[in-house]
């Protein structure tokens, strides 16, 4: 829900943006145009970023319910501690399970989704993605290879 809260702010915040570029662009002022090339540049550039960031989230969303459904997904077995943190130790052992499993089958997207949950555990966010894109590519491939057979 915060996100599609943030997301409409974020558009609207984009919109007044693209408006005062396209006014300046409208003065006919050597400064005022480059100004406003300058906004609908950063507009389309940050439209990217938004679209690229929902269809992340939309599809390792679908690659959990397919997980779920095939009860597949990966269970919380870390440690915490009194805090509610997760033990460093158990974050290791959980995430050096995984990069296994991973490295044993590299074409399996379930393992490699399975990694991305273990990278975020263990706080490493740009590995996490990364792991989950690569999910998502194999299993996209996965599936128009099924597709493709079943014709």
């Amino acid at each position: 829900m915060l996100y599609f809260v943030v997301t409409i702010a974020l558009l609207l915040g984009l919109a007044v943006v693209a408006a005062t570029g396209g006014q300046l662009m409208a003065t006919g002022n050597g400064a005022g145009i480059g100004i406003g090339v300058c906004a609908e540049v950063l507009v389309g550039i940050a439209l990217w970023f938004v679209w690229k960031t929902y269809r992340f989230g939309r599809d390792s969303q679908r690659l959990s319910r397919i997980l779920e459904a095939e009860n597949g997904l990966p269970v919380d077995e870390l440690t915490r501690t009194p805090g509610g943190s997760i033990d460093r130790d158990s974050a290791d052992a959980v995430f050096a399970r995984r990069k296994a499993e991973t490295e044993a089958a590299p074409e399996d997207w379930r393992s490699w989704f399975r990694l991305a949950v273990a990278y975020a555990d263990a706080r490493d966010t740009p590995r996490a993605r990364k792991a989950m894109e690569r999910a998502i590519r194999l299993q996209r491939e996965n599936a128009a290879g099924a597709a493709a057979h079943s014709h």
